[in-house]
C-alpha cells in the first residue's frame, strides 16, 4: 500500500519541481537593457537628408530626434544590439565609427556581427553623414556637425542600454493598422504575378510586430516595434528638423507610458485613445479664477536677454520632471521595415492645379511630375499629418504592449557577412525547370529616379515609368561618365540617368559592398538590410528565409518563427524591387542600384546566411567596405560670427505677446526673439524653447519644450549671408493644457568674430490660458 502510494505521488513531485525550474527560468531568461539619447544634429543651414531637395535647408525643431537601443544577452552567452535612429538611414560611415568606439571601450563584445544601426526614413533630419558622393551633394558634401551628433548620440545609447542590463524578459506581438500607409507606385505592384497577389489582401503590408521588454524588478521598461510606411508625412518644402511620423509615435508612447506609470489620474493617461497631456503631474488644474490669471500675469514683463550657462537649459527639460528617477527610462521605438512603395499621404495623389488624381502609369499631371502630390489625413497641414499618422501607430503599438503574452526563448544568435553587389552570381529558376546562372551589376540610377515619388516630386521633364530616357539628358550624363555597353546591357531596362557604381572621383559615389546581418533573439529572426524593400520583394525574402528556418531538417523552430524587416540598416543602398516591378521602372525600380536580379540576389545570400545561423556554420566575413572619412569633402560655409543691433542683446524679445493676454486652447502663441545661428550648440539633451507655467506666486515649472509637437522652433536670418538672426518661438495651445500663468524662454548660443561662444536666454511677457 505504502508503495502504491509513493509510486502515485513521484511523478507528481517531478512534475512539480520541473514546473518549478521552468517558472524560475521563464523569469529573467534574458539580460535585458534599453537606452536613449538626443541625435538632433544641426538645426540651421544643413541640407535635409531624404528628398534630395537644395532649399530644403534645416532652420529650427519641430521635435528632436533621438537614438534608442535595446540588448538582449544570454546571462552566460552571446548578445545582440540594435539601435533605432530618428534618421532617414543608416550610414556605413557611421557604422565603421561607432564600431571603432565600441571596440576601444567594450573589446570584442559589440561588433559589427552582433551590432546593428537602423534608420527610420524621416526625410526632416539634418544630412551630410553619408560618405558616398551621391547622398551628400545637395548638402555641399559632407556636414562633419551631423555625423558628429550621429556618432556620439549612438555611442551614448548604447553606453546607457550597456549600463542598464538587467534580468528581464522578451514579449512578442502582432496586430494590422489599416490605415496609415498606402502603395504610391500600385502600377508597379499590379505587374507582380496574379497568383502572387491573391495571397494577399492588401497591396502593402499592413502588420506591426512588437517586441515588449519587461525587467524582472521594474516590469515594463520598453518596446521596439516594426511597421512599414514612409516617413514622409513632412513635406519636401518642410524646413523644421522632425522624426516624421515614426518620431511623433515614438513621443506619444513614452509619454503615455509615462503618465500612466507615473499614477496619473487624467483620463488620457490610462489608455492609448488620446495623446497623454505632458504636464499633468506637475501642474495642477486651475478654475474659476481669470481674473485673478490676469493680475498675476501682469507682474510678469518680458526680461532682457541674458548671459547663461549652456546647462540652466538642460536642467529644465520637461521629461525630467516628468520620469520617475528611481527606475529606468522607458523607450519606445518606432521602426522602419520594407517601406519602400508604402506612403503615409493615404488620400491618395492628386494634381495641385487641378485636383484630380494624377495619372495612374506615370503619376504626372499633363505629363508633368512637379504637379502630382500625395495627400496625408491632415490635408493641407502637413504638421497635422505627421500628428495623425504617428498618433494611429502609437495607438496599435499601445494596444499590442497590453496584450503582448507571447514569450521569446531560447538561443541569442547572429550571423553577419560583406557581399560585392557589383558583379554577384545569382543563381535563379528557369521557366521550364531547371536553373540558371545571372550577374547583379554595377550601380546605377535610372531616368525615373530624377521624377521623384508623389511623396516629394522631382523636376524638369523626367517621370515615372520611364524606360527609354531622352537624348538631352543622355548628353548631361555623358559629361559625368558614359554607361559601357555591358552596364547598360546589365541594367535593362533601366536606362541609366547616373552610372554612380562606376564614378569614382572624387571618391565612390555609391556603394558596392553590403552588409548582410541576421539577428536571433528566441523565435524572433531580424532581418538587417541595408535598403528599401517594396512591400513583394520585403514578403519574397521574408518567406525565402522563413522556408530556411522551417525546413525539415532545422529542429529550432517548427512553425513558430517570426521574421521581420529592418530596413535601411547599417549602410543605405536605395531601393530593392521585385524583378516584375523592375520592369516598369518607376521611381523605385529606377533606384533599385544593381540591376533587376538584385531582390534575387538578396534572398540567396540571406538564405545561405539563415541556413548558416541554423547550423551553427561560420561564415566568410567577405570584403570591407571602405572607410572614406579622410576623403570627405565639405563645402558648407562655417558660422562666422553672430551680432545684434546696437542697444540689442541677446535673447531680447523682437516681438512679445501683447500685455494682459489671454489665449484659449488651440490658439498659437508667438514670440520673436533676437537670436544666433543654432549652430554655435546643438542644445543636445538640452532645449532651444520652452514654455513655463507659474507654479503659486513666484516659481516657474516647465511644461513643454522643443522636444513638444505643440511647440516649434523657426530659426531665421533676414538675409542669407546676415549676421544677425531671430528666433521665432510658436506654441500651439494644445486641448489638454491646464489653465494658468505662462511664459516662452529662448535659449541660444552666440559666436563672437574671434569664436568664443557665449550662451544666453531670454524671456516673454507672461500670459494667461484658460
Amino acid at each position: 500500500m505504502g508503495r502504491s502510494i509513493s509510486m502515485i505521488w513521484l511523478p507528481i513531485l517531478l512534475l512539480l519541481l520541473l514546473e518549478n525550474g521552468s517558472g524560475v527560468e521563464s523569469a529573467s531568461n534574458y539580460l535585458i537593457g534599453l537606452g536613449s539619447y538626443d541625435i538632433t544634429g544641426p538645426a540651421a543651414d544643413v541640407n535635409m537628408m531624404g528628398y534630395a531637395n537644395m532649399d530644403q535647408i534645416t532652420s529650427g525643431v519641430h521635435f528632436r530626434l533621438r537614438a534608442r537601443a535595446f540588448v538582449v544577452a544570454e546571462p552566460q552567452g552571446k548578445r545582440v544590439l540594435f539601435v533605432n535612429l530618428d534618421a532617414c538611414m543608416a550610414s556605413q560611415l557611421v557604422t565603421i565609427k561607432v564600431l571603432e568606439r565600441l571596440k576601444a571601450r567594450y573589446g570584442d563584445l559589440y561588433t559589427e556581427k552582433n551590432v546593428a544601426i537602423s534608420g527610420i526614413h524621416t526625410h526632416s533630419g539634418p544630412g551630410g553623414y553619408l560618405q558616398y558622393v551621391v547622398y551628400i551633394v545637395t548638402s555641399l558634401g559632407f556636414v562633419r556637425q551631423s555625423f558628429d551628433a550621429l556618432v556620439d548620440g549612438i555611442e551614448q545609447t548604447i553606453i546607457q542600454a550597456h549600463d542598464n542590463l538587467r534580468p528581464g524578459s522578451v514579449y512578442v506581438n502582432k496586430g494590422e493598422i489599416l490605415n496609415a500607409g498606402i502603395n504610391r507606385s500600385p502600377s508597379a505592384y499590379l505587374n507582380n504575378p496574379a497568383a502572387e497577389r491573391s495571397k494577399y489582401k492588401y497591396d502593402v503590408d499592413k502588420e506591426m510586430t512588437l517586441l515588449k521588454f519587461t525587467d524582472d524588478e521594474w516590469g515594463p521598461v520598453g518596446s521596439f516595434n516594426w511597421f512599414a510606411t514612409h516617413g514622409t508625412s513632412m513635406g519636401r518644402t518642410n524646413s523644421l528638423i522632425s522624426g516624421d511620423n515614426k518620431g511623433a509615435a515614438a513621443r506619444f508612447m513614452e509619454d503615455w507610458f509615462d503618465q500612466k506609470s507615473s499614477g496619473s489620474t487624467s483620463s488620457d493617461a490610462s489608455e492609448p485613445n488620446r495623446i497623454p497631456r505632458r504636464v499633468s503631474n506637475i501642474i495642477p488644474m486651475v478654475k474659476d479664477n481669470h481674473h485673478e490669471l490676469l493680475e498675476l500675469a501682469a507682474s510678469f514683463e518680458s526680461l532682457p536677454g541674458k548671459s547663461t550657462t549652456r546647462f540652466s537649459s538642460l536642467a529644465r527639460r520637461v521629461r525630467s520632471a516628468l520620469r520617475q528617477a528611481d527606475r529606468p527610462k522607458f523607450v519606445s521605438a518606432f521602426c522602419q521595415t520594407n517601406c519602400g512603395d508604402v506612403s503615409p499621404n493615404v488620400l491618395g495623389a492628386f494634381c495641385i492645379d487641378t485636383g484630380v488624381p494624377c495619372d495612374f502609369n506615370h503619376s504626372t499631371c499633363g505629363g508633368k511630375n512637379e504637379l502630382c502630390y500625395g495627400r496625408g489625413p491632415g490635408y493641407p497641414d502637413e504638421f497635422e499629418s505627421t500628428r495623425i499618422i504617428g498618433e494611429r501607430q502609437f495607438k496599435k503599438a499601445a494596444e499590442l504592449f497590453n496584450t503582448a503574452s507571447e514569450k521569446l526563448n531560447g538561443k541569442i544568435d547572429y550571423i553577419h557577412t560583406y557581399i560585392d553587389f557589383s558583379n554577384l552570381d545569382v543563381t535563379i529558376p528557369k521557366e521550364g525547370g531547371g536553373t540558371t546562372t545571372v550577374k547583379t551589376c554595377p550601380a546605377a540610377m535610372g531616368f525615373a529616379f530624377a521624377a521623384g515619388t508623389t511623396d516629394g516630386p522631382g523636376a524638369f521633364d523626367f517621370k515615372q515609368g520611364d524606360d527609354s530616357g531622352n537624348a538631352f539628358w543622355r548628353l548631361v550624363r555623358n559629361v559625368l561618365k558614359t554607361p559601357t555597353k555591358a552596364q547598360a546591357d546589365c541594367q535593362q531596362p533601366k536606362p541609366i540617368l547616373l552610372d554612380t557604381g562606376e564614378m569614382k572621383e572624387p571618391y565612390d559615389w555609391a556603394p558596392s559592398i553590403l552588409p548582410l546581418q541576421i539577428l536571433r533573439i528566441g523565435q524572433m529572426v531580424i532581418l538587417n538590410v541595408p535598403g528599401e524593400f517594396t512591400t513583394m520583394a520585403g514578403r519574397r525574402l521574408r518567406d525565402a528565409v522563413k522556408k530556411v528556418l522551417t525546413s525539415g531538417s532545422s529542429k529550432e523552430f517548427g512553425s513558430n518563427v517570426h521574421v521581420v524587416i529592418a530596413g535601411l540598416t547599417n549602410t543605405y543602398s536605395q531601393y530593392i524591387t521585385t524583378f516584375e516591378e523592375y520592369q516598369i521602372q518607376r521611381y523605385e525600380g529606377a533606384s533599385t542600384l544593381y540591376g533587376p536580379h538584385t531582390l534575387s540576389a538578396y534572398i540567396q545570400e540571406f538564405q545561405k546566411l539563415a541556413a548558416a545561423l541554423i547550423n551553427g556554420k561560420p561564415v566568410e566575413n567577405g570584403p570591407q567596405p571602405p572607410d572614406l572619412l579622410d576623403k570627405q569633402i565639405s563645402l558648407l560655409t562655417p558660422v562666422v560670427m553672430d551680432a545684434t543691433p546696437i542697444g540689442v542683446k541677446f535673447g531680447d524679445v523682437s516681438v512679445d505677446v501683447p500685455k494682459n493676454s489671454a489665449f484659449k486652447r488651440g490658439d498659437n502663441v508667438t514670440v520673436v526673439f533676437w537670436s544666433a545661428c543654432p549652430r554655435n550648440d546643438l542644445m543636445t539633451e538640452g532645449t532651444f524653447a520652452l514654455v513655463e507655467i507659474l507654479r503659486g506666486k513666484d516659481t516657474w515649472e516647465p511644461a513643454y519644450d522643443d522636444d513638444d509637437l505643440c511647440l516649434r522652433f523657426i530659426w531665421w536670418r533676414p538675409s542669407k549671408l546676415s549676421t544677425r538672426s531671430h528666433a521665432t518661438i510658436q506654441w500651439i495651445v494644445p486641448q489638454t493644457a491646464a489653465s494658468g500663468v505662462y511664459r516662452i524662454r529662448h535659449f541660444g548660443a552666440s559666436k563672437a568674430l574671434l569664436g568664443t561662444i557665449s550662451h544666453f536666454t531670454g524671456t516673454s511677457t507672461a500670459f494667461v490660458v484658460g
